[in-house]
């Protein structure tokens, strides 16, 4: 009798819990970073930001825009004969010596690596003869081919000036412009490199304590440190769990120590609530009657639970999280000459589907029950009848 009743519960317990779900709810992260933005290196979406929008100081974070601009805008291999101004710079250096001829891939490498000042200044000085030409055309670079607002340079390596700045925002989508090229993902990537310069012979490392292993974090694959009284400590990071690629921005933390942990929360956060898929170019999509295709390979990014896809009449298709809160909006173009498909079924509401699970499980108990009630009369007459013997 006890083994039946042992029996019966477990059978209860398994049914409800394959039957319940019990969401796990991920919570927003809170930092001690004055500003901040988390998104999804590929789609662009944003999944978290914190003064995202309001213009601030990037200090060495400038340089991601100076590598991008330089890979885009000459060759790699060409010869750069380091200008004499770079002896008035101030901060990181990798030693440079005026009149030395250094590659433009190699300067890049030691402006993004080592933090050098005086290469981010000798590539400016190459690229358009001084820091002024260099002002007006990064800022025409950035605003045009990346399609950023609040942004404004005045200089390649983000020594504090009060007219150069930018957003937490503006610099995540200047990193995601920037992972797409595959020479800035390799020097963005790189730990340590052997450095044989004129003045300067060593191995430089990387600043980033997590890209180098010092702060351990499960798929790092770039970082750059930025550091001036001004800004604070500011930091970009991207991650890759091979399901989702993220970007982080972290600008304006008192201490190293807190922006690594914020850095940390964010790419937990997103890990852990979102996920990344492709719509391929042609894929249909309806509101109504209206048809929709795809105009091109798209990345889209999507709550891991509850998220809702929604195509409007204009043809916009939006990512909604299960508060309404549109993640990602990406625009569709009008698909000509297909009827609107008849659905034959309509698909069961949520609610349809947990009754049918409730009253499945309703059924099996009763069952369950009648077959306890069962086996204990047959063990009862067995015993009086042993008895009467």
């Amino acid at each position: 009798m006890r083994r039946l009743l042992s029996l019966f519960m477990i059978l209860f317990i398994s049914m409800v819990a394959s039957a319940e779900f019990v969401e796990a709810e991920v919570n927003e992260p809170v930092l001690a970073s004055e500003a901040a933005v988390l998104m999804d290196t590929q789609s662009g979406a944003v999944l978290f930001g914190k003064n995202e929008e309001v213009k601030m100081y990037p200090a060495s974070l400038t340089k991601i825009a100076t590598a991008i601009y330089a890979i885009e805008t000459a060759e790699l291999d060409e010869q750069v004969v380091v200008s004499e101004e770079i002896d008035k710079i101030d901060g990181t250096r990798v030693y440079l010596n005026p009149g030395e001829q250094v590659s433009l891939k190699k300067l890049i490498q030691g402006m993004l690596i080592n933090s050098g000042n005086d290469a981010a200044l000798a590539i400016a000085i190459h690229l358009d003869g001084s820091l002024e030409s260099y002002s007006e055309n990064i800022n025409k670079f950035i605003e045009t081919s990346i399609g950023v607002e609040d942004t404004h340079f005045v200089n390649p390596h983000g020594l504090f000036d009060e007219n150069h700045y930018t957003t937490a925002k503006d610099l995540g989508i200047i990193v995601n412009y920037a992972m797409k090229n595959p020479h800035f993902r390799e020097i963005f990537g790189t730990k340590q490199l052997e450095w044989d310069g004129e003045s300067w012979d060593t191995t430089i490392l990387s600043h980033h304590r997590m890209l180098k292993g010092e702060i351990p974090y499960e798929g790092v694959t770039g970082g750059k440190t930025g550091f001036v009284d001004q800004s604070k400590q500011t930091l970009a990071t991207t991650a890759d769990n091979g399901k989702l690629q993220l970007t982080a921005i972290l600008l304006k933390s008192e201490y190293k120590r807190k922006i690594y942990e914020d850095t940390a929360k964010l790419f937990d956060y997103g890990f852990a609530g979102f996920k990344s898929s492709q719509i391929m170019k042609g894929e249909s999509f309806s509101s109504g009657n209206l048809k929709f295709k795809a105009g091109e390979d798209l990345y889209l990014t999507e709550p891991i639970e509850h998220g809702k896809r929604v195509v409007e009449k204009n043809g916009n298709l939006k990512i909604e999280n299960k508060d309404g809160e549109i993640i990602q909006s990406l625009e569709l173009k009008p698909l000509i000459g297909k009827k609107p498909e008849v659905k034959k079924e309509t698909p069961q509401k949520p609610e349809q589907s947990s009754m049918l699970s409730v009253n499945t499980i309703l059924g099996a108990l009763v069952l369950l029950a009648a077959l306890g009630v069962w086996l204990v009369n047959r063990n009862q007459k067995k015993s009086r009848r042993f008895r009467s013997r």
